[in-house]
């Protein structure tokens, strides 16, 4: 009832988000980039727009099983439930969010093809999605991306334009890129359709824990931008609407948690580390946080051991290699940072991991 009531709190917030904003807002310490014309439709997803997704991506993405090992119940104190998106075609979840946006186009609106800024897991989800539908794909890329996740998305057939994370308006530059070749933009997270996609992860693994007689009472899930966990939310509030959903991230590049609670969207500093280089977005989107602030119960942030260790707990108990940022969410579950509850469900959202950095994490005990 606590998290209910917490939720209850904010609706009037979230009903005052304006959602053409851009997706990140302001770089730090700058002014916002000018509003895409291209990219956000101007609505809010709904329950309806992630179980169109459900049906859209049927034979086109992976439905991954849900895994359970008593390893893992000991060390919870109760039943966990993982969805394990390492086991994805692109290795991510973020497959689901960028074939959806994509399948969701006309016909018409794919001919000169989508451009996008990413990390590196939506540009390989972007190239992979763009590469089945026939549709060139752009992707600006951090210069200091994992080669890992570099070398997938060239693989797919996507060109690669590097930028400086550190300096550059990555918005910004992906909208020019589009602009100038006439394509579609399609961002990480703020995109009605892209959060509709993401939320068949949980749709999936909720539907499939009912078949097993199981109702998650606390899910978690790994939090960059906010995409994933909006479209959780959605997905949570249908199926399981006593559970209560909470966002991690890490250390140093909490934005959602620190956003949630002061009920207004805040920035990071950018001086956090990047090991968790999948979720080092400035601050929540906007169509993100209009979905999230009056579902989420919290966020909650884990150091690098946690994170390092719960890859280590991955790898040896489920037979899973995920990397940094796909491994929060099992990191706030074992260093005890996430209420308890008789039944679990986290997401383990990518396993694109370097090699370097999955070997520091082996290693690091």
């Amino acid at each position: 009832m606590a998290a209910l009531r917490h939720r209850a709190g904010r609706e009037s917030f979230a009903a005052r988000i304006v959602v053409g904003e851009t997706s990140s807002g302001p770089g730090i310490g700058g002014k916002d980039p000018p509003m895409s014309t291209t990219a956000l439709p101007a609505r809010l997803p709904t329950i309806a727009d992630v179980r169109d997704a459900a049906r859209r991506l049927q034979g086109r993405v992976r439905r991954t099983p849900m895994l359970r090992h008593p390893a893992l119940d000991a060390a919870a104190g109760g039943v966990v439930l993982v969805k394990p998106e390492p086991l994805q075609i692109t290795g991510s979840f973020k497959l689901r969010g960028a074939s959806n946006a994509l399948l969701a186009l006309p016909g018409s609106a794919r001919a000169n093809g989508v451009v996008t800024h990413s990390s590196g897991n939506h540009g390989q989800a972007i190239a992979c999605a763009a590469a089945a539908l026939g549709m060139p794909a752009l992707v600006a890329m951090p210069a200091d991306a994992p080669s890992v996740k570099r070398d997938a998305t060239r693989a797919w057939g996507a060109e690669i334009h590097p930028y400086d994370r550190h300096t550059a308006d990555r918005e910004a530059l992906a909208e020019g890129l589009a602009a100038a070749r006439g394509a579609i933009m399609i961002p990480p997270f703020d995109h009605a359709d892209v959060i509709a996609g993401q939320g068949t992860a949980f749709l999936e693994l909720l539907e499939d824990a009912a078949e097993d007689g199981l109702t998650p009472g606390l899910l978690a899930v790994c939090t960059g931008g906010g995409g994933l966990l909006a479209g959780s939310a959605l997905a949570r509030d249908a199926l399981a609407p006593a559970a209560a959903l909470w966002a991690v991230e890490p250390e140093g590049w909490d934005d959602y948690g620190r956003s949630l609670r002061a009920g207004a969207r805040l920035a990071n500093d950018g001086a956090g580390e990047g090991l968790c280089d999948a979720l080092l977005s400035k601050r929540p989107g906007a169509l993100t946080f209009a979905v999230n602030a009056p579902r989420v119960a919290g966020g909650v942030a884990v150091t690098r051991a946690e994170v390092f260790a719960a890859m280590r707990f991955a790898f040896a108990h489920l037979k899973l290699v995920v990397e940094p940022g796909g491994a929060v969410a099992l990191a706030a579950l074992l260093a005890g940072k996430l209420p308890r509850a008789a039944v679990t469900g986290i997401i383990l959202s990518g396993g694109n991991a370097d090699q370097a950095v999955f070997a520091e994490g082996l290693s690091a005990a």
